[in-house]
């Protein structure tokens, strides 16, 4: 796959008869109802696609369960948990997580699928139930729905971080 991005397809007619494959599946993956969308938490950004199917949530290709370290574990499944299990019983969301740290990609993931349930009912149910979804979050948490400002602040001169400095002395 990566290699038919830096050279020519004619260098490699097997790659880019592969790249067509992977292009006509995810034609046939966009006809069917599906939304994409983004969580992000600091550095950490997760991407969540979200499709009709049976109710399996994965990241990164392993079931939501599996989400490291366990003690945040249930931070991820919060979505569901306040929404309820029904609404989800019959859509698939898939997350792709990369950037940050632990904590702050596991943020990023709830506020992907948080995301993606509401932008799911926004274009193929109705406008009162992504309504409804929208208020019980952001009763919630806010941050399910609104990404964090806060970033790092980076370090000056004259001192050991970005806000102290080193001490002062008279002789």
């Amino acid at each position: 796959g990566r290699q038919s991005t830096r050279f020519p397809p004619s260098c490699y007619p097997v790659a880019s008869s592969i790249d067509e494959d992977k292009h006509s599946s995810t034609m046939s993956a966009s006809q069917s109802q599906s939304v994409q969308v983004f969580g992000k938490k600091k550095t950490a950004t997760a991407v969540a696609f979200c499709k009709q199917g049976r109710g399996l949530i994965k990241v990164n290709g392993q079931p939501i369960e599996n989400v490291e370290p366990e003690s945040l574990r249930l931070k991820a499944f919060e979505p569901v948990l306040i929404l309820g299990q029904e609404k989800f019983a019959n859509l698939d969301i898939r997350v792709r997580v990369k950037g940050g740290g632990i904590t702050a990609q596991i943020y990023a993931i709830r506020a992907a699928i948080a995301k993606s349930i509401v932008a799911y009912h926004a274009k193929y149910v109705d406008e009162s139930s992504k309504n409804e979804l929208r208020k019980t979050l952001l009763e919630y948490d806010r941050n399910l729905l609104v990404s964090d400002p806060r970033r790092c602040e980076p370090k000056k001169y004259g001192g050991r971080s970005a806000r102290t400095r080193f001490q002062k002395s008279y002789r």
